[in-house]
């Protein structure tokens, strides 16, 4: 399988940095409350964001393979962070559709999860639930 490359520089004397990826940037900071000067999301909700757009683009994918006319899909992503080191312990993908049943959106949801690079490389260190609404 290809490596995959991303690089993250700090922007200037801030805590914000900028990660390139292909052609597209995406800043990254704290919150104010924890130091930052919030001029994008935290890592680990870019981890989210990560495993949300993965499994969506899996979903997508497989939808379309079945010709499944699958609209209005969406992903909620919830992470639980705890112990020490703090780290994501739980992570819920809640997928819900307009017009699909959701026996059919549990079967495209199953497949989907098992192809996302991001849910399959957390497993095994972090409970992964999938919901389908």
């Amino acid at each position: 399988m290809p490596e995959i490359r991303v690089c993250v520089t700090q922007q200037q004397d801030t805590t914000a940095s900028v990660a390139e990826i292909r052609q597209h940037r995406v800043g990254v900071d704290r919150p104010a409350a924890k130091g930052g000067s919030d001029t994008g999301p935290m890592g680990g909700e870019l981890l989210l964001a990560s495993i949300g757009g993965c499994f969506m683009s899996n979903l997508i994918a497989t939808a379309k393979a079945r010709d499944v006319a699958a609209r209005d899909l969406s992903v909620q992503v919830a992470g639980e962070v705890g112990g020490t080191p703090p780290h994501f312990q739980r992570i819920q993908l809640t997928v819900s559709s307009a017009g699909l049943e959701r026996s059919e959106l549990e079967k495209l949801a199953t497949i989907a999860e098992r192809g996302c690079v991001v849910a399959n490389t957390l497993k095994g260190t972090t409970e992964i639930k999938l919901i389908v609404g």
